[in-house]
């Protein structure tokens, strides 16, 4: 009897936090987010680019609060919250509208493994939208303001001795009465525009480093025509030792190449013969870093790495520029992303969903995803690195948003209720503090991803949303980072600047573009052809559509095929590239190669590789 009360406690307890959360209700959600549960919610390693061994996720239920911003911290929390889902997720538990009014408190408690003890902790912050700050065990820690970049305090001095230590953060979000990079977040949804995404909506969790020379981050640049790779390893701090990194570059089990150098400071290492990354190739070197002491030389931190060595530019085309990958001409033909779930929103129900995005997409025989302005999680592109697929990497749009007239019929075709460039107008005059933020978060966005070999090509801004100074910032892109292409303006408003010229064509005769004796010229979004599967839409009462909407998946495929023919004919007089809008439904949206819920590919996959590999001969 005893033995039998004593079990039924413990599973009373195992299954606490099961039972404080459940999703919310909504239409459809994916298969991966039914197996979701407080205990497993994203619990892989968060910086596939940047590993250590000492780590702990502080993913799970958090109390929660959400109140108006003018009332005090609460002293008591009644809800709970599945971090790292955003709180107008159904993943979340909560569910519920966040409005530029209201903040955001979030409270857990931790602890810190023993074995860390005489090490530095570090917190890290995968993506909070918008504006955050943190306190550890009462103490202010730090704040930050930025929606897609991570962000990381030094909680050493904060912690107790030992047992538990509290962890209380803040949020506010303006959403879209702000003037904020949010890509296509507005309240309310409708049309091209998607439900807001606030508060925590990527991983928390902490490590042990060295407090003694430990790695903050590595920036990578692979040369093909030199045949090297330069490795910049950067500490936490600057210091006056002279602390040495080794630096080893592997193929598998085998060392390619070994050196040291300073810290802080560059290293060429010749990779001779290399093996070249592509989507048929996406062959990735493992690198080890290892951070020495300067006096004992014995080793006080390691991080793994990895990097592909890939170039990527412009070349003769058959009367201009066309796109090169490796020194050969090579085609780029990809899906727009938008990165949106039907349970998490901005954040994928699990890892192994977010792959099967990019896996389904490499197997329908596109080469490339145009990452639209949304910024995804470290292990996004690690997957694309590992799968092997090209990314065009959007800029999230910040704008102010334009009151709309009420009698005005509703369009969904273009964003006439947010501030936008039209074809022929100027830029936009844009507020010094406005502008400050988005290039700071531009740069982020650049610096943090720079090492993704998937990654070819910046897109700072999309069909003039937002758009200004438009040829400063393409050129300080470049100058920046010389190392990939730069599409100043994807659609719309077009500027004389950039590597790439780019229009976006909806029609069912698809627009071809000019082409040029300096740049690339490409159809950055094109097809956007609907078709509603009923019983996979997110909401069955709204109108649901595409660009042109058919009612089968017969007609879907036959208006397809007659769009790509042109996009083939269009590659033979010179165009680089297109983008088919898009992966997936997305809310109201019906015009993707696969249903919101991810349950149906309305396509069949083998079919489309094969048609599209004409592309690529």
């Amino acid at each position: 009897m005893r033995v039998s009360l004593f079990l039924v406690i413990l599973l009373a307890l195992a299954n606490t936090g099961q039972s404080d959360w459940k999703m919310a209700e909504k239409s459809i959600v994916t298969r991966w987010a039914k197996q979701v549960t407080p205990e497993n919610a994203w619990r892989e390693y968060p910086r596939p680019q940047f590993v250590r061994d000492q780590w702990q996720s502080l993913n799970g239920l958090w109390d929660f609060a959400l109140q108006p911003a003018s009332r005090p911290a609460p002293s008591t929390y009644q809800d709970k919250i599945l971090v790292p889902f955003c709180v107008e997720s159904a993943l979340s538990g909560v569910g519920k509208s966040v409005t530029a009014d209201d903040r955001i408190w979030y409270r857990r408690e931790f602890t810190v493994p023993q074995d860390w003890s005489g090490q530095d902790v570090i917190l890290h912050f995968e993506a909070v939208d918008f504006s955050a700050a943190v306190w550890v065990n009462g103490a202010f820690v730090g704040a930050h303001k930025g929606a897609y970049d991570r962000f990381s305090f030094d909680i050493t001095a904060y912690l107790r001795r030992s047992g538990s230590q509290s962890l209380l953060v803040c949020v506010d979000d303006p959403s879209s009465l702000g003037t904020q990079a949010r890509g296509k977040q507005q309240m309310p949804q409708r049309g091209i525009w998607y439900t807001p995404v606030s508060g925590i909506w990527q991983t928390v969790w902490m490590e042990a480093v060295s407090s003694n020379a430990a790695l903050r981050e590595v920036k990578i640049t692979p040369d093909i025509d030199a045949e090297t790779v330069t490795v910049v390893p950067m500490l936490w701090a600057p210091t006056q030792k002279n602390v040495q990194v080794r630096v080893t570059v592997m193929d598998g089990a085998k060392r390619v190449a070994q050196a040291r150098v300073r810290a802080d400071q560059p290293v060429t290492i010749d990779i001779r013969s290399p093996k070249l990354w592509s989507p048929d190739d996406p062959f990735l070197y493992d690198l080890k870093l290892e951070t020495l002491d300067p006096e004992s030389g014995q080793v006080v931190d390691r991080v793994s790495s990895y990097f592909g060595m890939r170039k990527i530019s412009l070349g003769a085309g058959p009367s201009n520029k066309i796109m090169y990958l490796n020194n050969k001409p090579l085609f780029h033909y990809g899906t727009l992303d938008q990165g949106w779930w039907p349970d998490g929103l901005h954040t994928p129900p699990s890892d192994e969903g977010m792959k099967y995005d990019v896996q389904v997409t490499k197997d329908m025989g596109f080469n490339m995803i145009r990452k639209h302005i949304k910024v995804e999680p470290d292990r996004w592109y690690y997957w694309c690195d590992k799968i092997g697929i090209m990314v065009w990497q959007d800029m999230p749009s910040g704008m102010v948003v334009i009151p709309k007239d009420p009698s005005e019929d509703q369009k969904n075709d273009r964003p006439h209720h947010v501030q936008h460039v039209g074809r022929d107008a100027p830029d936009l005059a844009r507020r010094t503090a406005d502008s400050a933020q988005f290039e700071w978060e531009m740069r982020r966005m650049m610096d943090l991803h720079y090492n993704a070999p998937s990654i070819v090509m910046w897109v700072p801004f999309n069909e003039g949303w937002g758009q200004y100074d438009t040829c400063r910032i393409s050129d300080a892109i470049k100058a920046y980072d010389p190392t990939r292409l730069v599409n100043a303006v994807s659609g719309w408003a077009l500027r004389p600047c950039g590597d790439i010229y780019d229009i976006h064509s909806y029609q069912k005769k698809v627009t071809v573009p000019k082409l040029f004796a300096d740049r690339a010229s490409v159809v950055g979004e094109y097809g956007g052809i609907g078709y509603p599967v009923q019983g996979h839409l997110w909401d069955p009462e709204m109108r649901n559509w595409g660009y042109q909407t058919y009612q089968s998946a017969e007609a879907l495929l036959e208006n397809y095929i007659a769009k790509f023919e042109q996009i083939v004919a269009m590659k033979v007089k010179g165009v680089s590239g297109a983008v088919y809008t898009q992966t997936t439904d997305v809310e109201g949206e019906v015009n993707g190669l696969m249903t919101y819920d991810r349950q149906v590919i309305k396509m069949d996959p083998e079919k489309l590789r094969e048609l599209h590999s004409v592309l690529y001969e």
